[in-house]
């Protein structure tokens, strides 16, 4: 994995990031990469893993829920509860 010719992280939209993270861990996983190439794949894995993260964060603030009146009526809504 050259970084020169990877994608900066940053654009990669969550599943693109998600499926080149499932490639590095496979590959770490293998064993079969050199000692100095599993720490970049490492290190761009783990970027990877933070920008995914960030993505999830955003979808998540920007998920809401549908407040109800006593009567079932929309009445506004709300930030979707974690629990």
């Amino acid at each position: 994995m050259n970084n020169n010719a990877q994608p900066d992280v940053s654009a990669l939209s969550f599943e693109q990031a998600v499926e080149e993270l499932e490639r590095i861990v496979s590959a770490l996983e293998r064993g079969d990469v050199a000692l100095d190439k599993s720490i970049e794949i490492y290190e761009r894995g783990e970027a990877l893993k933070k920008h995914c993260e960030a993505l999830l964060k955003a979808a998540e603030d920007r998920i809401e829920k549908i407040r109800l009146d006593r009567a079932g009526r929309p009445q506004g809504v709300e930030p979707l509860d974690a629990e």
